[in-house]
């Protein structure tokens, strides 16, 4: 690993001087575009060695010169793929530098109309941010430029994956009506197809929870629209304790609720995003007024 990294480092002298040599007078006037062409290609070849070698920022920085040199030459695409290629490599030890890596891709990719690859590099910076620098309202909004995008090249499926993490995260903001509105949307989506349709019923459950956050009438009214919309969902398990739950808050049965929870529980584990809803309208039952 060692000679890998000497090799780099070599390399990358040589680029620096071939690029010094190319930006004089006489350098330009004698094959100044070639020489570029043979810096660039010693950058990347550096970059690569240093990633045998596991020096991952330094490979990322070659990547980056790489980068700059194939703008130079014109080169939009190879530039992009280079900035993709050094934000891979800044994941591992500088996650904000890689985030302007994958920045610095997207603009070119955006301007280059190819509007999927950048959606799926919006997706990278997302989840960098979800679990690296830990800004969920950056994650969010990386998902839903991604989902925009994802959209406007007809590729539905992504958009909604992107959507459905949107609606994860406003939940758990207590942005309760922005994720309603997406889960309803991706239901609604699943419902046109014969291999997605199954997946309705996770998403109405969602979104009549998050109802139960706010208003339990409105819940009431919700799963009412999405047996309409859906009618295989009246005998799903997830619709029968949405009645149950939706009573017991109307009784303010705290006890109740909380075995209708166990034992659905039992069958199918709920995960902390579930748990935590659950908990959040525990806690309004036990804070309501008594009616009686």
């Amino acid at each position: 690993m060692a000679d890998s990294e000497q090799k780099a480092i070599q390399l990358i002298n040589d680029a620096e001087k071939k690029v010094n040599s190319a930006q004089g007078f006489f350098g330009q006037l004698f094959g100044g575009s070639s020489k570029l062409e043979e810096a660039c290609e010693m950058y990347t070849r550096a970059a690569n060695l240093f990633k045998m070698a596991k020096k991952w920022t330094a490979a990322g920085n070659a990547f980056c010169e790489a980068s700059s040199l194939h703008l130079k030459l014109g080169s939009r695409h190879d530039a992009a793929t280079c900035y993709v290629d050094a934000g891979n490599c800044y994941k591992k030890t500088d996650p904000q530098e890689a985030v302007n890596c994958f920045l610095k891709a997207i603009e070119i990719y955006t301007d280059m109309g190819r509007f999927a690859i950048a959606a799926k590099h919006h997706v990278t910076i997302a989840e960098i941010y979800e679990t690296e620098i830990v800004d969920i309202e950056k994650a969010i909004s990386h998902f839903e430029q991604a989902a925009d995008y994802f959209k406007g090249e007809e590729s539905n499926s992504s958009a909604n994956k992107c959507l459905l993490n949107v609606a994860k995260y406003a939940a758990q903001m207590e942005q309760y009506l922005k994720a309603i509105e997406i889960y309803e949307e991706v239901a609604a989506s699943s419902l046109e197809s014969p291999l997605l349709k199954f997946g309705a019923k996770e998403y109405f459950f969602r979104a009549a929870l998050c109802h139960m956050c706010i208003d339990v009438l409105n819940a009431q009214h919700s799963v009412n629209k999405y047996e309409e919309m859906n009618p295989s969902f009246i005998d799903s398990r997830e619709c029968k304790l949405l009645k149950v739950l939706i009573e017991k808050c109307e009784e303010q049965d705290v006890d109740g609720f909380t075995d209708a929870v166990k034992e659905y529980d039992s069958i199918f584990r709920l995960d902390q995003w579930y748990t935590s809803l659950l908990l959040k309208i525990k806690r309004n039952i036990q804070g309501a007024p008594d009616l009686c």
